[in-house]
């Protein structure tokens, strides 16, 4: 279980995060032509428009994943349906990863500004501001880069299924359709129980985390 402070740390990193990642579905929607986003009040940062109570909690618990409401979409509307769901698909996780990158950015800029490193900052002490600022933007910084990797992972409903099959010849789609729903819930549910999700994704969030850092 997260500690006091993780818990006052990811409230509004989880706010901020899962409601980017879902304005940023409804926009690229949007400018592929498709004005349900708009209509649906989900053109917006408000996380009230955005959030998932289970999906919340579950981020708040394990500090890897969640979820939030999926942004109402109409691929009609777009003038090639099979790319047009590609692109919204990516939008979402590529949020993610730009607010990792300006996290990180950010660090950069306190560590340039008083001359320190991540750990002399850590050795300097847990209650000093520059500590619990760096901190914040570190746990931010891991928190965007799991839900990036975690939704792309090709499972229905997650982002990486829509990215896969616009790649994918329409003859695979039948593959996608029979794990829409409860099926690739399970799936999963079984992955993350099992500890195989973190397993999976960890690698990629330690690449980038190292990058970025």
């Amino acid at each position: 279980m997260p500690s006091i402070q993780e818990i006052i740390f990811l409230v509004p990193i989880l706010l901020m995060s899962l409601s980017f990642h879902e304005f940023s579905h409804g926009y690229a929607s949007y400018r592929l032509g498709d004005p349900t986003p708009k209509m649906m009040g989900r053109l917006t940062l408000n996380p009230l428009a955005h959030l998932d109570l289970m999906g919340s909690l579950v981020l708040i618990i394990t500090r890897r994943f969640g979820w939030a409401k999926p942004v109402p979409i109409n691929p009609n509307y777009y003038s090639n349906p099979r790319k047009g769901m590609m692109f919204v698909g990516l939008a979402g996780p590529g949020a993610n990863i730009i607010l990792a990158i300006i996290f990180s950015l950010l660090i950069r800029l306190i560590l340039f500004v008083n001359g320190l490193s991540v750990n002399s900052i850590y050795l300097s002490g847990t209650g000093s501001f520059i500590y619990l600022t760096v901190r914040f933007f570190v746990l931010a910084i891991i928190v965007n880069l799991s839900l990036a990797f975690f939704n792309l992972i090709p499972i229905p409903p997650l982002d990486g299924s829509k990215i896969l099959r616009g790649f994918l010849p329409a003859k695979y789609d039948h593959y996608f359709m029979q794990l829409e729903g409860p099926m690739g819930m399970i799936i999963l549910l079984l992955l993350a129980s099992t500890g195989f999700l973190w397993k999976i994704i960890s690698p990629f969030v330690n690449a980038f985390f190292n990058i970025l850092i």
